[in-house]
Formats: structure tokens, sequence, C-alpha cells
């Protein structure tokens, strides 16, 4: 969402609160841009600098291997090996740096002469011309992200759910990646199956899908079946993702360091400190079976919604074999039942909304990538979560300290909210507990308001109710920033900020006080043990 909000002060015209990577005119030019500029050379220096370093690793392993004569053969076979590997990992990360870092060179480059240029312009000229920058470089930061696929594809996917972050031109543009990554061929799919098992892709599976179902940043989906008859579906990881992930760490962050001056006020060192994570933590779907299995042991007692089966002697750190699920994308059901039948369209909404407040008020850990695409949903109305490589753990303090909060929304009791998101390690520039309630009031507003006054014929808030009240939120983080949030918060605010855009595009009739006060009137630690 773009702010239309103005800030009146004394002798000075209106101006907009903040304006995502805004035209660094006036008292910003004079010291961020060219800090921030700065930043992005001395970053591209020192990726440039780990490169060549590595350069000079393969001469020293190449000596090495030389000295390893005399200890015999194998010796030599190891470290010739070892040499071999670093060989053909050099050449990808020099190729890599020159296209991606280029590309954020380009980007920050033409934002930092925004400020000379739009001095020039006239001021009715000026709005226009800042979105037409916004969109050239969106589109730059996408094409690079396709092009390049893997850890980059993703953060271009993580940062097109953050309207927050980055303009609506960004998001835009940015979107296009959450269906889109090139598929690996099927003979490098085949490769990475035989070496992980090490048996032949016959032997391991009675058919396998050559086309794959889905294909994503990190992984692709084949379809196959097992000797036993039963239909799976096999998610394989693109062969080399470990060689550049770390680089397209360092490149991120090179990025969000060079344009947060621009951007809202917050903690953006957590932001993307939980981006990295993330990223790091979908390549191991071995950990991702595991998260799989406890969300799934969590949801057994909520109605209507389930995970898929594990199929664990098919799974390893870069394959993830589960049961195959019939279904149908949750947008499509849906979009359906939105014109045909409002009734299961609450049923459906509610159950989605059940699952994941259980998830983290009772469970402890919960999928944090609710996007359509990780949904599906049966003939019998059963959502099924899917593509849990996007997880977030939460401690015995973080869920009682947000339960807690919760309560005291729900009365309006602000010191409390304060007191408690000040605990659990919220706070703001001034130590003024405002900006948080803003944020509280921005996420749980709506959930008080039905509970207060339950009239399922109201509907949800308009667009232009929303606008207002992030306008609000806006205004509370320019005049007193947050500077410290805990991290599990990032991806709690992007889930719920998920499911809240389901609720407002289909404005479903569902009774939020009764599933609420539900929880609210139950143990905490009622489903701990499962």
């Amino acid at each position: 969402m773009r702010d239309t909000s103005l800030n009146q002060t004394p002798n000075t015209p209106a101006e907009p609160n903040w304006q995502p990577l805004n035209d660094f005119a006036e008292r910003k030019q004079k010291d961020s841009g060219l800090k921030a500029w700065l930043a992005v050379v001395e970053g591209c220096i020192r990726a440039i600098e780990k490169t060549a370093w590595q350069g000079r690793e393969i001469a020293d392993q190449a000596i090495k291997a030389c000295k390893a004569v005399g200890r015999g053969a194998n010796a030599v076979n190891e470290e010739m090996q070892i040499l071999a590997d670093e060989a053909r990992r050099w050449p990808t990360r020099l190729k890599r740096l020159s296209k991606t870092g280029w590309m954020l060179t380009k980007v920050v480059a033409s934002y930092r002469l925004w400020g000379t240029r739009s001095a020039f312009l006239p001021t009715s000229m000026r709005e226009a011309a800042l979105a037409n920058l916004h969109q050239r470089n969106a589109r730059r930061f996408r094409d690079t992200s396709l092009e390049q696929g893997g850890a980059f594809l993703k953060i271009g996917q993580l940062l097109s759910s953050r309207p927050d972050l980055l303009p609506q031109a960004w998001v835009d543009e940015l979107t296009i990646l959450q269906d889109q990554a090139s598929p690996v061929p099927f003979e490098d799919i085949a490769v990475v199956l035989e070496q992980e098992f090490g048996q032949p892709l016959s032997e391991l599976f009675a058919d396998f899908d050559p086309e794959p179902l889905a294909a994503a940043s990190i992984g692709q989906v084949h379809r196959a079946r097992l000797h036993d008859g039963r239909e799976v579906a096999v998610k394989v990881q693109r062969p080399g993702l470990d060689e550049v992930v770390e680089l397209d760490m360092t490149l991120l962050k090179v990025f969000m360091d060079a344009v947060k001056s621009a951007l809202p006020p917050m903690d953006m060192d957590t932001i993307v400190s939980e981006i990295q994570r993330t990223v790091r933590e979908e390549l191991d779907y071995e950990r991702e079976a595991r998260v799989m299995t406890q969300i799934g042991a969590q949801l057994a007692g909520v109605n209507g919604i389930t995970t898929p089966a594990l199929v664990a002697e098919h799974s390893s750190r870069h394959v993830l074999t589960t049961e195959f699920v019939h279904g149908r994308k949750l947008t499509t059901v849906l979009d359906e039942l939105h014109h045909t039948d409002p009734e299961r369209l609450g049923v459906v909404l509610h159950r989605l909304l059940d699952a994941w407040f259980s998830q983290v008020l009772h469970g402890g850990v919960f999928h944090a990538d609710p996007h359509p695409g990780n949904i599906m949903i049966t003939d019998h109305d059963t959502l099924v979560l899917l593509d849990f490589g996007c997880a977030q753990s939460l401690s015995d303090a973080a869920r009682h300290g947000y339960f807690r909060v919760l309560q005291a929304c729900v009365v309006d009791d602000q010191k409390v909210i304060a007191d408690t998101l000040t605990a659990m390690g919220f706070t703001t520039r001034s130590g003024n507990p405002d900006t948080l309630l803003a944020f509280v009031a921005a996420i749980l507003d709506q959930v008080r308001n039905a509970i207060i006054y339950p009239d399922p014929d109201k509907g949800w808030p308009s667009a232009e109710e929303m606008m207002q009240q992030v306008s609000h939120l806006l205004g509370r983080l320019e005049h007193d920033p947050v500077e410290k949030m805990p991290g599990d918060f990032i991806m709690l605010a992007r889930v719920f900020g998920t499911l809240g855009g389901f609720f407002l595009h289909y404005q479903p009739k569902v009774d939020i006080a009764a599933l609420v006060l539900g929880y609210l009137t139950r143990p905490l630690d009622k489903q701990q043990a499962a």
C-alpha cells in the first residue's frame, strides 16, 4: 500500500510521512545518500575480494596436491578431488557476482542520482518520474532473479510479500516471481536422486514422471509411484545451490544496507537476518521433514486440516518424498465459492484461521508461508498444508507473550499490551509505547471489534478504512521508529498479513468472536504435549 497521509509542519509544505526508496532530496541527500552509495561500493569490493581469494585457494590447493605425491596415490587423489571441486565452484561464483552485483549497483546508483535529477523537475512531473524509476529498477531486479534462480529468486519472492519494505511498483513486479521458476532438466534431477540414495532411479520408483508438477526457486516437485503402489510427490532440490547461496546472502545484505535509509524506519537488521535464515533453512529438507511431521501432529485435533504423510525412506537432505495429495489450489476453490456458496466459503476460511491460531498459540512451531500455492483443498473441504521449508519456532515465553497481548487487546488494556511487548523485546527509539500500540491496533483491532460488536452482516473493513489505519501506523513509524523487535515477529506478521488478505478480499461471514474466545478461554498449554 502507498502512504497518502500528510504531515503538516509550520512554514513547510505538506509532504508524505515517507516514500519507500524516496527521492533522497534535501536533507536526506546531504549525507545518507553518499554513505549508502559507499556501502554498496565497499560491499561489492568485499564480495569481489572474497571471490578472488577463492582463486588463491585454488592455487594453494594445487600446491597441496603436488606435495601429496610423497604420501602415495590415495593422498594425491584426495587432494586432486578437492582441487577439482574448488575449481568448479570458483567460476560459478565469479559469474554470479558479476551479473547480480552489477544489477544491484545500477539500481542503487539510479536512486542516488535521482536526488540530483529531481531537483530540476517540475513538481507535477516528479511523482510520475519516480514511479517510472521504481518500475524500471524493479524489473531489473526481477529479470536478474529469474535469470540467476536459486537463492536469489527466493529472495525476490520473499521481498514481493513485503509491501511494508518496498514501493508498490516493486511489489507488483516481484509478485511475478511467485509463480515463475525455470524447471531443472530431468537428467539433472535423476542424478540428484541416484546420488542421494545410491540406487538407480528404476529401483527407487516404479514410475517417475519426468515433467515437474511445479518448479520453485529451491526445488521442484515430480509425481511418482513407489514399488508398493503408493502415489507420492517427490521434491528434489536444485543441484548446486549450496555453491551460491552464501554469495546471494552477502549481496542481499549489501543491497538492503544501501537502501534502508530511505525505507520506513524499522529494525532492518532483524528483517534481513530473518530472510537469510529462512533461505538457508529451506535448503535442509531433513529439517523440513521434521517440521512437517511436528506441525501435522499439532494439527491432529483441529477439524478439517492436515499435512501430507512423510515417506522417510525416500527422503534426505536434498530430497523430500510425501504421499501424493489430490486437491486444488486454495484460491481456485475460494473464487468459486465466493460466487456460488458463501456459507462454505466461511467454513473454509474459518478452518484456515483456526489452523494458524492453533499453531502459534498451542503448537510452538508454525508454517510461515501460507500463500495460495502452499495450501490445497480436497473435494471434502479439507485443507492440506504443503511446503514447510519456511517455518518459525516459538519459545514458551513468546507464545505466552502473544497470548497475553491478544487477551489485553480484547479488553483494550493498552498498558498490559505495552508492558508485554517491551518484555518480549520490542523497543522504540524514544521508549514510548505509542508506535507499538499502533502496530497491535493494525493487526488485532478487527478481531477486537468482532468480539465486542458481533455483527456478521457488517462485513470487513473497506480498502479506504485499511488505508487510513496503515497511514496512521506509518505516521507513528516516522515519528518514533521501532528500533528492535524479536525475529519471530517478522514471520508472524507475514503470516497474519497474508491471512488477513484472504479475509479482506473474500469478505466471508465468519464468527471471529467464537473462534478467538475459544482460544482465550481454554488452557494455553493444553496441546503442548502433542
